[in-house]
């Protein structure tokens, strides 16, 4: 008895360790170059079993003076964000805000599912696995533009000059609002680069940013600047009385526009401003972005809503409109196609009864006098066969 408790317990240790795993990295964060004013993130992901613990720790200066503390959510004035979550395994993103010189150095990423891993009276070197990053925060390169915006010109040659790059470049190029400008990217180490725009409109207009191919990057922003120029998404809009209509105007300029404006035109050559409901609610809802304005109508009227309405849209250098037809439908309008047909049916099938009705008699008679005629031939001629045939001899 006293062997069978023994090798049951040696079979429960043997399958409570197969179990239990220790902590191991799947994701180790990874070393970043930043300037100052950037934001930075670090993330690690670690497995076992239990799910280990995750902390973030700061490593300044060399040994012997090294330093080291523990991060939190919140410290450094906010500018330090740790969101960790514990799910199938552990998850944890480091985030840097607002970065300056000080926040240069290794960022340390520890995890341990021992239970006895926060005890002081051991060393945690013991029961934490580590992975370290380096973040390391340059000055921010000084970049001469010209000129420093472009405001209602018909053509500009945009330019930067960096003056003082943090490491070597291998090249350059201009975006547009975001998006490569293919045919500007060189590949060379230049400290200047320029683009032209030879024809300047709402199409070409936009925030420019040259950016010079260094580690980490260096780039400056230019605004290309003109009047908005506002248009109806669709000319006109099409809806059912009762229901709701959305009318749509764009923004295809830059800057964008912040001030929207939507009337209702009046018979009279006037207009009525429309006022949008408060919280989302309301016969009218106003919307707007940065590229656009929508107007929802609710529970249409086929005789008050049904008309032209235009947008006005403002921004610092002028404003501009657009207008949008809407077409109020009966909720009856969908039967209309098929009482046109019923009353094609009906039309027809009275024309045929009509024309029935009002057949000459003549037509009639003489039909009835041929049909005589015919009858009285055939027995004439039967009569004359009968009698004319010869008499048998005997």
């Amino acid at each position: 008895m006293m062997r069978l408790l023994v090798l049951s317990g040696l079979l429960l240790l043997c399958v409570d360790q197969a179990f239990l795993r220790t902590a191991s990295f799947i994701k180790s964060p990874m070393s970043q170059m930043k300037l100052i004013e950037d934001s930075a993130e670090l993330h690690c992901e670690v497995i076992g079993n239990p799910i280990p613990e995750v902390q973030w720790w700061f490593l300044e200066g060399e040994e012997p003076d090294e330093t080291v503390s523990q991060l939190f959510d919140g410290a450094r004035d906010e500018h330090v964000h740790i969101n960790t979550t514990y799910v199938h395994h552990a998850a944890s993103t480091l985030a840097l805000f607002n970065l300056t010189l000080n926040d240069t150095g290794v960022y340390e990423c520890r995890a341990s599912n021992d239970p006895d891993r926060n005890d002081l009276r051991t060393t945690p070197k013991v029961k934490w696995i580590r992975s370290q990053a380096n973040v390391i925060v340059f000055e921010k390169a000084q970049i001469v533009p010209t000129p420093a915006e472009v405001v209602n010109q018909t053509s500009a040659t945009l330019s930067c000059n960096l003056t003082n790059p943090s490491s070597p470049i291998k090249g350059h190029y201009w975006t547009r609002n975001g998006k490569v400008i293919e045919e500007s990217k060189m590949e060379i180490p230049s400290l200047y680069t320029e683009h032209t725009i030879n024809k300047i409109d709402y199409h070409v207009s936009g925030k420019y940013t040259c950016v010079f191919m260094s580690e980490p990057e260096a780039k400056h922003d230019i605004e290309v600047m003109v009047p908005p120029h506002v248009s109806p998404y669709k000319q006109s809009e099409n809806s059912n009385e009762k229901d709701k209509a959305a009318l749509v105007c764009v923004n295809h300029g830059y800057p964008y526009i912040k001030d929207w404006e939507w009337y209702k035109l009046e018979e009279s050559n006037g207009r009525r401003l429309i006022v949008s409901g408060v919280n989302g609610t309301g016969k009218y809802v106003v919307k707007n972005t940065d590229h656009n304005s929508t107007l929802t109508i609710d529970d249409l009227d086929i005789n008050g809503d049904m008309g032209t309405y235009e947008c006005l849209g403002k921004n610092d250098l002028g404003e501009n409109s657009g207008k949008v037809n809407l077409r109020v439908r009966s909720r009856l309008a969908a039967l209309w196609p098929f009482l046109g047909i019923v009353a094609e049916v009906i039309i027809l099938v009275t024309i045929i009864f009509i024309y029935e009705k009002r057949r000459k008699p003549d037509e009639i008679n003489d039909g009835v006098q041929m049909t005589t005629d015919k009858d009285e031939k055939s027995a004439t001629s039967l009569k004359s066969t009968f009698f004319s045939a010869p008499a048998v001899s005997e």
